[in-house]
């Protein structure tokens, strides 16, 4: 295996960390303003996902740097062509950083109230845009024969990709929901495993209609064949297990599915790609793979030795901090946000 291949793996394993990780995040945060009835449960359902938000988002800044320094033509690629999106997800990140810090320094209930619309949308638009950009990452998008984006924002809205969006929106939304059903208890998490079982079909359905899409929209079924292999199929049927064990009230293996259904799905999307980083639509030819987006072998080997050298500290990390705060929240509890 070249040291180009190893790349694409490390940048897609990151990615599908930070997808895993800010999933239920992102569906936490999308619930606080309907599943806290006061002020109290609000920071209960916050509090859940305090201890690990801003941790969550290093796994998208290091996929963000990998790329750049790995495949530069890519990174190049994807942020011009992709701006206007990358402009407003970073504009809700931010938002919903500094809505997690100042919500709680004032009492006031329309204080309180305004921050909790923000961190309402600063966690609803990053998984719509990022659904968006998967879809459109799928099917192509206009790029010549320079590697240049000749297209406009609205060239990456279509019905597939709305579809795309919203697939992920509900999907990160019921992650979310099930999270809570494991760090909270009592009214809590009654409401959130009524509200999981609730957009559990909604899910289910929703994705397959981006599946059957996929095979009109995209080269996906004529890449990997009308049998894409085991890993699609049990995303699949982890998504569809998902019902089963909320009824049962089995949280934590409801909980499991929808990451191994997350972790799956974006294997699925990396398999679709390679060896392509960004598909023309304009001629196969002019595509991006991960040879002619690459940096020089040197550059990519030191990379490999630092890599090598450094996530596994930030995984030890990661599962240390995720440890500590295994327990679950009570209301009774010092609350920090």
């Amino acid at each position: 295996m070249d040291l180009n291949t190893i790349w694409f793996l490390i940048i897609g394993a990151l990615f599908t960390a930070f997808f895993l990780l800010e999933g239920f995040d992102y569906g936490v945060g999308m619930l606080v303003p309907f599943l806290g009835r006061t002020d109290e449960e609000r920071r209960v359902i916050i509090n859940t996902i305090g201890p690990f938000w801003d941790a969550n988002e290093v796994w998208f800044i290091t996929a963000g740097a990998s790329m750049f320094a790995a495949f530069p033509n890519w990174y190049a690629t994807l942020f011009s062509g992709f701006y206007l999106a990358l402009f407003l997800l970073l504009i809700a990140l931010i938002g919903r950083g500094v809505s997690f810090e100042f919500r709680s320094k004032l009492t006031h209930a329309g204080w309180r109230r305004g921050w909790d619309w923000v961190i309402f949308f600063g966690s609803l638009l990053p998984p719509l845009l990022w659904g968006v950009a998967l879809a459109n990452l799928m099917r192509g998008v206009p790029i010549d024969q320079h590697m240049n984006y000749v297209g406009t924002f609205w060239d990456l809205i279509s019905v597939y990709s709305v579809v795309g969006g919203a697939s992920v929106v509900l999907l990160f939304l019921l992650h979310g929901a099930l999270f809570l059903t494991l760090r909270t208890e009592g009214a809590i998490q009654r409401r959130a495993r009524r509200l999981a079982l609730a957009i559990g079909a909604w899910t289910t359905a929703l994705t397959f209609f981006f599946v059957i899409l996929s095979y009109f929209e995209t080269d996906m079924f004529t890449r990997l064949g009308v049998d894409p292999g085991s890993i699609p199929i049990l995303a699949g049927l982890s998504l569809f297990s998902v019902q089963f064990f909320i009824r049962a009230k089995r949280d934590a293996w409801a909980f499991a599915m929808t990451a191994l259904t997350i972790v799956l799905s974006t294997i699925t999307v990396f398999m679709d790609l390679y060896p392509r980083v960004m598909v023309s639509s304009l001629n196969p030819d002019w595509s991006l793979t991960i040879y002619n987006a690459a940096s020089n072998p040197y550059s990519l080997r030191v990379m490999t030795i630092i890599a090598l050298t450094v996530l596994p500290l930030v995984v030890l990390y990661q599962i240390w901090s995720y440890w500590v705060f295994r327990h679950r929240l009570k209301a009774a509890e010092h609350l920090e946000y």
